[in-house]
């Protein structure tokens, strides 16, 4: 069907959402079924239809334009809106469906996770690609925007319209190297807090919930640094005397490494664990899918969350 206002055939957002995407004119041509001649004059329209070069030639690549990159999530968001208008009420074909889908989640969260579901697409859905993106150290409106289709972790979205469902809560744990000194005896909150300490924070932070558990007792910490990301922490941690913080969902990963993980003697928060979307894909039952295998990731009980342990504090 071509739906066309003031000359300009709509169809072309289709197109402009996967050449941006793959930003290769013969990578976005198999994506579409088309011969790349075909896509390189569709490419022509749409330069045509924004006024704006849409791709350019840098060395060997292609690489959008300022003006492309403007506008990419609201062409991804019109494109899915129509996506779900049209698809509402059926049920998806997954054998058939060929669908990119990029998700926001920590690190951490890929480490433990990610295999399981692509395991589970390459099953049951070989013609959808999964994306992960990193969190970023600014927040930026990702669901609404289009930049992300879901987001799991502890989500602090401030866009009041962004559908949020918990899926189970975690609770912290120290972890340091085997042999470390701090194992020698009770861990007790005053030893504790006067061994030195490592953070991992997206946005660098120092304190957490940790410090104001400590406080409550007339404690205070050392932290002598953060990394961004909670894998790297634990390679810190295995050749250092600090101590960091984790979650049970990753004791895994500590535990491959040769860290060693201990019940921490404070009261402390649990972490929410959740999953975030844009109601644009309420109706989309491709998403809905995708959610569905995200609830199934996360075993439900008092241990389950994320392993950002940082992120639950004061304000970032």
């Amino acid at each position: 069907m071509r739906v066309t206002q003031s000359g300009l055939d709509l169809n072309l957002l289709v197109a402009l959402d996967v050449l941006l995407e793959e930003a290769s004119v013969s990578r976005a041509a198999a994506r579409m079924h088309l011969s790349e001649p075909a896509m390189s004059r569709t490419l022509g329209r749409i330069r045509k239809a924004l006024g704006d070069p849409v791709l350019v030639r840098a060395g060997r690549v292609m690489v959008p334009t300022p003006h492309a990159l403007a506008v990419q999530g609201e062409v991804r968001a019109v494109v899915d809106r129509a996506r779900a208008l049209f698809l509402t009420g059926t049920e998806v074909d997954l054998p058939t469906l060929t669908r990119t889908f990029t998700v926001l989640a920590n690190d951490a969260f890929t480490a433990v996770y990610a295999a399981t579901l692509f395991n589970r697409v390459t099953r049951e859905a070989p013609g959808v690609r999964l994306r992960f993106l990193s969190e970023s150290h600014v927040d930026v409106p990702a669901l609404r925007e289009g930049v992300a289709d879901l987001e799991l972790g502890v989500v602090d979205t401030r866009s009041p319209e962004v559908r949020v469902e918990h899926l189970a809560d975690e609770r912290m744990l120290g972890v340091v190297r085997h042999g470390h000194p701090l194992l020698r005896g009770r861990i007790t909150a005053r030893r504790f807090a006067a061994a030195e300490h490592l953070t991992a924070s997206r946005r660098g932070r120092l304190e957490g919930p940790v410090d104001t558990a400590l406080a409550e007792q007339g404690l205070s910490r050392r932290v002598v640094g953060s990394v961004g990301t909670f894998p790297a922490s634990l390679f810190v941690l295995r050749e250092s005397d600090l101590v960091g913080l984790m979650t049970t969902q990753v004791e895994p990963l500590a535990a491959a490494l040769g860290l060693a993980a201990f019940e921490i003697p404070l009261a402390l928060p649990p972490l929410p664990f959740g999953m975030a979307w844009h109601p644009r894909h309420d109706a989309d039952p491709a998403h809905a899918w995708l959610r569905a295998c995200a609830r199934e990731l996360v075993p439900a009980g008092p241990e389950r969350s994320t392993a950002d342990p940082e992120r639950s504090g004061p304000a970032r």
